[in-house]
């Protein structure tokens, strides 16, 4: 197994393909996900995130990098064992993923949280951007310039192209809108958790991947997730005239994750604060599609 840390998460181990993480299992997240996955009224929510492939005891200490299992000797393991989830690592497949973790909600305090940490969760909220909009950029993974979504330009070559940016850009617009109106659906109070949003920043990559999702597949969503289904279809058709070429990745996918702290509320209604979260990030990738447009027409 390898060690990673995606924006800013130590101790997250994945497999050596790199498919797959490996993350200590706090008690409410596994409820969370064993409560996802079973009950029905939480359906809304299915489509929105990480797929969850159940969990993994393992036998050891973590490092001391805090991103590898270190085996304890022989007659010390009982009673050591770690149990994880075990997840599907979202950013595996990309060639150059760049990845954007937004913390939502305006409450950054758990309901068994002792009054002091109340009181210090409170001002947190109150000194950073939280409270005022319901979000919080707590880190970003970026390939060669420090902006989420930029163009090129004569001071940088990076970033991607107008033409393909926009329909991306719109397109993630449509799926965190999809995401809202999930959230509105169900009672649940998400303290910590966060918006996932990976997109491709190798050109040739999100050029393949936004091509083939506008020529084919009319109104659905660019990261449509039928990835699945569509790794049964290259191996069937494998060796057949025409059948063996395998579909470009969706260039981006978005995710909520880290539910350490979220607690289904049956008859109390949605998280607001979430809500005004997802309302914050709607916002802005309104104003960036509208300066991406006026950059296209700039070079008509």
């Amino acid at each position: 197994m390898c060690g990673t840390s995606r924006c800013g998460h130590a101790g997250v181990l994945t497999s050596e393909d790199g498919s797959i993480l490996i993350k200590p299992a706090l008690p409410l997240e596994l409820q969370f996900y064993q409560s996802l996955n079973s009950d029905s009224g939480f359906s809304p929510l299915r489509p929105y995130i990480p797929k969850f492939l159940g969990t993994l005891k393992l036998e050891g200490e973590m490092g001391g990098d805090g991103a590898s299992v270190v085996p304890l000797p022989e007659g010390e393991v009982e009673g050591t064992e770690k149990e994880s989830l075990v997840l599907e690592n979202l950013s595996h497949g990309f060639e150059k993923p760049n990845i954007l973790d937004v913390k939502l909600g305006t409450v950054l305090y758990d309901e068994s949280a002792s009054e002091d940490k109340v009181e210090r969760m409170k001002k947190t909220a109150r000194n950073t951007t939280s409270e005022e909009t319901g979000v919080r950029l707590t880190g970003f993974q970026v390939h060669g310039i420090r902006k989420f979504f930029p163009l090129p330009s004569s001071s940088s070559p990076l970033g991607l192209p107008a033409k393909l940016l926009l329909p991306m850009l719109e397109s993630i617009k449509d799926d965190i809108t999809e995401i809202r109106d999930a959230l509105s659906q169900v009672h649940m109070r998400m303290v910590g958790g966060s918006l996932l949003i990976i997109y491709e920043a190798d050109w040739a990559k999100a050029e393949e991947g936004v091509a083939y999702w506008l020529e084919g597949q009319g109104d659905e969503s660019i990261s449509s997730d039928d990835d699945e289904e569509s790794d049964d279809d290259d191996d069937e058709g494998e060796g057949k005239e025409g059948e063996g070429k395998k579909k470009p990745k969706p260039p981006y996918i978005i995710k909520l994750i880290d539910f350490a702290h979220t607690r289904f509320k049956p008859g109390e209604g949605p998280d607001e604060g979430v809500l005004k979260g997802v309302d914050t990030v709607l916002g802005l990738l309104e104003g960036r599609i509208e300066e991406v447009k006026d950059a296209m027409d700039e070079n008509v």
